[in-house]
C-alpha cells in the first residue's frame, strides 16, 4: 500500500502549525514559520493550502477534534444524568481553553469560522448541538438553543477573563470551579428543581 506524499506533507504542515500555536500562540502562525518548522520551503504550504485562512482552518479543525475527543472521554466518565453531563462538558471546555490558550483563540476566530474554509463552522457545531440537547433535557420548558447559547457564552467569558486574570482579581477565587457552578445554576436552575 502506498501513501500519498501530498497527504503526508499536508499533515506535516498542520502538525507544525499545531505545535507552533501550542508553543507560541495564534499570532505566531505565519506561513513562513509553519513551513520552516515543517522543513519545507516557504512557498510549499501554498501548494496544499492556497490561502492562509485554509491552513489556519485546518489547524483549528485539529483543535475542535481534540476538544471533541476530550468531551467524549469526560462524558464516558459520568453517568446518564444530563446535568452531570453538562457539568463535565463545561469543565472540559474550560480546562481545554485554559490549557490550550493559543489553539482556543484560533478555534474561535470569527474570520476563520465565517470564511467557510474546510467546513470549520460545521466542525464546531456538533459540540454546541450536544450542549443544546442536554440543556433541553434539563430545561424542557425553555428554548434549549438559547439557554445553551447563553451558557456557552458564559463559559467563553469565564475562560477569557480567567486567562486575563480579571476574574481572580474581581472574585478572589483561585479556581474557576465556583464560577462554573454559579454559571450552571444561573442557566440550568437548581439541581433538584426537577
Amino acid at each position: 500500500m502506498t501513501t500519498d506524499p501530498d497527504s503526508g506533507l499536508r499533515a506535516r504542515l498542520i502538525d507544525a502549525g499545531v505545535a507552533l500555536v501550542a508553543a507560541e500562540g495564534a499570532q505566531a502562525l505565519t506561513l513562513r514559520e509553519i513551513a520552516r518548522r515543517a522543513g519545507v520551503s516557504h512557498g510549499a504550504p501554498r501548494r496544499y493550502f492556497p490561502t492562509h485562512l485554509e491552513l489556519l482552518s485546518a489547524i483549528a479543525r485539529r483543535g475542535f477534534a481534540d476538544l471533541g475527543d476530550r468531551v467524549r472521554a469526560a462524558l464516558d466518565g459520568v453517568g446518564p444524568d444530563p446535568r452531570g453531563q453538562v457539568a463535565a462538558l463545561a469543565r472540559t471546555y474550560l480546562a481545554f481553553a485554559l490549557d490550550n490558550a493559543g489553539m482556543y483563540e484560533l478555534m474561535f476566530r470569527h474570520d476563520l469560522l465565517e470564511s467557510g474554509q474546510l467546513g470549520l463552522r460545521d466542525t464546531s457545531l456538533p459540540l454546541f448541538g450536544l450542549l443544546a440537547e442536554l440543556t433541553g433535557l434539563i430545561r424542557p420548558e425553555a428554548d434549549a438553543r438559547r439557554v445553551a447559547g447563553a451558557l456557552w457564552a458564559n463559559l467563553h467569558g469565564i475562560a477569557q477573563l480567567w486567562r486575563w486574570g480579571s476574574l481572580r482579581l474581581a472574585t478572589g477565587v483561585d479556581d474557576f470551579a465556583p464560577l462554573l457552578d454559579a454559571a450552571l445554576l444561573a442557566h440550568l436552575g437548581p439541581a433538584d428543581a426537577r
